[in-house]
């Protein structure tokens, strides 16, 4: 059985709003999720989300701490063939930026946490949540 992969997320908050991309690629295709993906050996987990929010955005972000892990599964319905992923969300501070898709992204957007209530937007799974945690750590900061 394979071992899990360990994944970075950019979980950034910029005026309350957190930003996500819709992806073209599996796992999720079609889905809107934070930007992220594989940390790449001798990588740090921060270093891998601001280079993954860079590539698929061209948003410069700051990674302030991480905020939770996650598991992610992806393949057919039979567990042994499904591939494990464990995504480690890290709160991000906006440098600067205007998001732009790239890399596996479609389309990217700043979305309200009112906004990702709407049931007509496809949504990878605990991104409502992830997100939740992530503005309201940076409105105790001050943010």
């Amino acid at each position: 059985m394979p071992y899990p992969v360990p994944a970075a997320i950019a979980v950034i908050v910029h005026d309350r709003q957190v930003l996500l991309v819709r992806r073209a690629n599996p796992p999720d295709a079609g889905y809107w999720g934070f930007p992220g993906g594989k940390i790449n050996a001798g990588e740090c987990i921060e270093q891998a989300a601001t280079r993954e929010l860079l590539e698929e955005t061209g948003i410069e972000g700051k990674a302030i701490s991480v905020l939770t892990a996650l598991d992610a599964f992806s393949g057919d319905a039979q567990p042994s063939s499904q591939q494990h992923f464990i995504l480690i969300a890290v709160l991000c501070r906006w440098i600067s930026g205007t998001p732009a898709p790239a890399d596996d992204a479609l389309e990217t957007g700043w979305f309200s946490l009112d906004a990702l209530h709407d049931t007509n937007l496809l949504l990878s799974k605990d991104v409502a949540e992830v997100a939740r945690l992530g503005i309201s750590h940076m409105a105790a900061d001050g943010c």
